[in-house]
């Protein structure tokens, strides 16, 4: 904040000398701060009276107010040496050093001053005002206080006062310290009620803690001036886009984009054209978005708040390569920008180039200290490559009478912002209460990932599984080498090679089927909400038999917070040979459902507060030449995040759709997550 500094002179003592020398005219000129008008009428009047002591301080004012505060400050210093002992000459002199920027300067002459007379209310106003500049608020209220029990009531010290406590409560905002922030706020509305700038401070501070009902009821009271109603709605539209109201934003800001005609303030116009736009882009109306944003340009080319317009547009539609180009432009015009530095920071992380991303966020606290935003943003990143440990325990059954108690704990721990080793260890136990057959399993795995390129990322794991079963103790290599890749925007392709045993149940483990899948994973997002994933498996086992299975589903994103989407799923399996009499195994499976589900993601929820999912699914499905069955599935996953480095959930899914081992049973399964940051930051940042 740019703390405004409201200085005093001993007008009284300067009017009756200018009124004695003819100097009125000039003296009202001041008064009414046309200092640059005031310039040629003292000059004219010091080419008759040069060494007129009055007619310098009133010129000295005039030029230093208007055009040259270094010039004020030498006339005033050879005014000084001629009268050493001038207190008005003192006076005038130390506020020069303040139209100068000159604050430490000013102080200490301000101390040298009241040194002589600690009851001057203009020197410990100009002195409250140089201790505001340097930003020692609390000793500036404590010295125009003083000032004020001089002169009580003093609009000109009052005025200081508010800005004093504007400028004290937005460092203390800076630090965080947000509830000393409020309270000073709330202590400049008792002197000032309902005053403009002090609201407009505190909505943006309740903004900032995500206090997002008292930010409305703030913006509510600016509404009640009618001058301030168009600043009211834009506020009122960002409160409702960070509540997930984007419908209700588009509404408000559409209203006060309807008032830019009447509107005489540029700066509010292009807020109220950017919050329009913003709005838009929320509720994904891009075309439109994008039409006004080229207008803009076209009429005020190479604006910074346009080109950030436009770079979030792009970021919206996964232009991340445009919008970096934006961001760019914005910084070679401003290098401190923060939507230019923290903007390009988000595009470079969602473009996988990290090192620049960390770089871009310290630019932005260098130049805006402690800034939440940035701090976060720079917090979330580092938990990304902070090494966790999470450990599932499971129970599940079925209609077959399988029962199985599993346990699995994986450990990932980046060493570098491209290679993370991997860490992997399993153990089941699985029963029959009919055949009596009963087997565990132990699986061990070490591994690794490293991107190789931003959109390219290899894994690959090699590990061991002991299993003990009825009829036979044997030991296997498993592996699982893949790679995630982004192909285009909106679009995630995973193709991989899996070795592994088939245990579900008992029966299975003792049999020792092992399966090598070669398979592929493909999204399709969209920016209107469509998506499409498309899963395919070919299985080979050591059993002589083959498999192939397919996975498509298309769906349609509802609502994004909490996200909400529903579709339609499909599967077809086919296996070379049927042998019902060990497992599932059919020549042709069908599966058709339809499914909603609702999801407030671990990802996004902030410590003490609770993350969920549920979905729900039913259809039909087709074995064989068999009638159809009708199917059902329920999954669902409440958990509970206790701070940044450790949450809990439990979790369970209950379907009745045919598995690899039968057709017509019910499965059930229950199980209870932990996920713990080992660490409190990444390795290689220490």
């Amino acid at each position: 904040m740019k703390l405004k500094s409201y200085l005093t002179l001993t007008f009284l003592f300067i009017s009756v000398i200018c009124a004695a020398q003819n100097m009125q005219e000039g003296f009202k000129l001041l008064e009414a701060g046309n200092f640059k008008a005031a310039v040629p009428f003292f000059e004219t009047i010091l080419k008759d009276h040069p060494n007129n002591k009055t007619a310098i301080l009133c010129y000295g004012r005039a030029v230093g107010l208007s055009e040259d505060p270094n010039k004020a400050t030498s006339l005033y210093k050879d005014l000084l040496s001629k009268y050493p002992d001038d207190f008005e000459v003192k006076l005038n002199y130390a506020e020069s050093l303040l139209w100068g920027k000159k604050f430490d300067d000013a102080k200490h002459y301000y101390e040298t001053i009241l040194k002589e007379d600690d009851k001057s209310f203009t020197a410990l106003l100009g002195y409250a005002n140089t201790l505001s500049n340097l930003k020692q608020y609390k000793e500036a209220l404590t010295f125009v206080n003083k000032a004020l029990d001089i002169t009580p009531g003093n609009l000109g010290a009052l005025t200081s006062k508010k800005y004093i406590y504007l400028g004290y409560a937005y460092k203390n905002q800076q630090q965080q310290h947000y509830e000393k922030a409020e309270t000073l706020l709330k202590e400049n509305l008792v002197l000032f009620e309902n005053d403009k700038a002090t609201l407009t401070n505190m909505a943006n501070l309740y903004l900032i803690t995500q206090e997002f009902d008292k930010a409305t009821d703030v913006y509510n009271t600016l509404s009640q001036d009618k001058s301030n109603k168009t600043m009211s709605l834009n506020g009122l539209a960002l409160v409702s886009h960070l509540k997930h109201k984007e419908k209700t934003a588009l509404k408000l800001s559409t209203e006060a984009y309807e008032t830019i005609p009447a509107l005489k303030d540029t700066t509010l116009v292009n807020r109220t054209q950017e919050r329009y736009i913003q709005a838009l882009i929320w509720n994904k109306k891009f075309k439109d978005a994008e039409i006004l944003i080229d207008e803009l340009n076209r009429k005020t080319p190479n604006q910074n708040w346009i080109l950030a317009l436009r770079a979030t547009l792009n970021i919206y539609k996964s232009n991340f390569k445009k919008s970096l180009k934006d961001y760019d432009r914005i910084l070679v015009n401003d290098s401190a920008s923060f939507d230019g530095n923290l903007g390009k920071a988000n595009t470079l992380k969602a473009l996988g180039l990290y090192k620049g991303a960390y770089q871009s966020a310290d630019n932005t606290l260098l130049f805006y200290k402690k800034q939440k935003d940035a701090a976060q943003f720079i917090k979330d990143l580092d938990w990304s490559f902070t090494p966790f440990l999470e450990a599932k325990g499971s129970y599940s059954f079925d209609n077959g009478n399988n029962e199985a108690y599993s346990y699995h704990a994986n450990v990932e721990f980046p060493i570098s912002m491209k290679f993370r080793w991997l860490l992997n260890y399993g153990y089941r136990t699985t029963s029959n209460s009919v055949t009596n057959n009963k087997a565990t399993s132990n699986t061990a795995a070490l591994g690794f990932a490293y991107r190789l390129l931003p959109n390219i990322t290899f894994k690959g794991t090699v590990g061991m599984t002991s299993a003990k079963a009825e009829t036979d103790d044997y030991t296997q290599v498993l592996t699982d080498f893949s790679f995630h890749i982004k192909p285009a925007k909106l679009q995630i392709l995973d193709i991989g090679f899996k070795r592994e045993i088939q245990s579900f149940n008992a029966d299975l483990l003792d049999r020792e089927i092992i399966m090598s899948h070669l398979y592929a994973n493909y999204n399709i997002s969209t920016n209107f909400n469509l998506g499409w994933f498309t899963q395919y498996f070919y299985t080979m086992q050591n059993d002589n038999n083959s498999r192939h299975l397919l996975f498509t589903s298309l769906y349609y994103n509802i609502m994004a917070k909490p996200a909400l989407k529903a579709g339609l799923n499909y599967q077809y399996i086919t296996f070379e040979n049927q042998v019902p009499a060990i497992y599932f195994s059919p020549g042709m499976f069908n599966a058709a459902e339809v499914f909603v589900n609702v999801i407030k993601s671990e990802q996004i929820t902030k410590p003490k507060a609770w993350f969920y999912e549920l979905t729900v699914a039913t259809g039909f499905q087709f074995i064989e030449k068999d009638p159809k069955q009708s199917t059902y599935r329920a999954q669902g996953k409440l958990g509970y995040m206790f701070s940044e480095r450790a949450l809990l959930n439990i979790y369970g899914t209950r379907s009745n759709i045919a598995s690899a081992t039968a057709a017509g049973f019910t499965f059930t399964e229950i199980g209870l997550r932990l996920k713990w940051y080992i660490d409190k930051a990444p390795g290689f940042k220490k």
